[in-house]
């Protein structure tokens, strides 16, 4: 059973009712519930809790970290950044979600501005899979398309991807790497574009499918860090 913690700022849901009408529940009740169906443990954790709802305990008890945030990235208190980067290089998976490339802790991850072009209008988005060999892409056909998208278009300041999955093509001509993994220290870090809050994204099933595909994907290895810093030596050094 993977202990997965779903985290999201929740303040769209507050402030626009168009939003609470698609995620009653918020964006993390929504993602958690389908989550909760692959008998995973899933707990939900959002922005105006304490600690941000990731205490040391919840962090402890996380093998995989969804986050989303868009609004409020600035509130994210940098100690709670340093810890989860932490439990990261630790081993802990991390999927960041759409708005979220622009988190605190993504960009921490990744060391670069994470920035992009974006459009509000409604575009087509075609989602094609360009590593149909990859378990996250499993059960995926040659693409997803969703009828209406937020267009974040290239170029997308992050560092090479450690494998590409997902490109997505707008109705406007713009293409993005919308499906991307990184290793940092033991932990694995997936990133997926689609998801603007204003419509129904995570209710499609394929979009489910590629995150729960993630969740199995980001789990930690079962093993410790490698140990660091001067090493005493495994064999005996013979005297020149």
């Amino acid at each position: 059973m993977i202990k997965v913690t779903v985290w999201n700022e929740n303040r769209h849901e507050k402030k626009n009712p168009v939003v609470s009408e698609i995620y009653p529940k918020g964006i993390h009740g929504a993602i958690a519930e389908f989550l909760q169906k692959e008998d995973h443990e899933v707990k939900t954790a959002t922005l105006d809790e304490q600690e941000h709802g990731l205490t040391d305990e919840v962090l402890a008890n996380t093998d995989v970290l969804v986050w989303w945030g868009h609004l409020a990235h600035d509130e994210v208190k940098d100690e709670i950044v340093e810890k989860v980067q932490q439990r990261v290089l630790d081993g802990m998976g991390l999927i960041v979600l759409h708005s979220g490339h622009f988190s605190k802790i993504f960009k921490k991850l990744m060391g670069t501005s994470c920035d992009l072009k974006w459009r509000e209008a409604d575009d087509k988005e075609r989602l094609w899979v360009v590593d149909p060999t990859h378990p996250i892409a499993e059960g995926i056909g040659e693409y997803i398309e969703l009828e209406k998208e937020e267009m974040y278009g290239e170029h997308f300041d992050i560092p090479a991807p450690d494998e590409l999955i997902f490109t997505s093509w707008f109705e406007g001509g713009e293409i993005f790497r919308s499906g991307c993994t990184f290793k940092r220290g033991n932990g694995k870090i997936f990133y997926f574009r689609p998801g603007h809050e204003t419509y129904p994204t995570y209710h499609n099933e394929q979009i489910q499918k590629v995150i729960k595909n993630a969740v199995n994907y980001v789990k930690p290895v079962d093993r410790k860090r490698p140990v660091y810093g001067n090493a005493q030596p495994l064999e005996t050094i013979s005297e020149k």
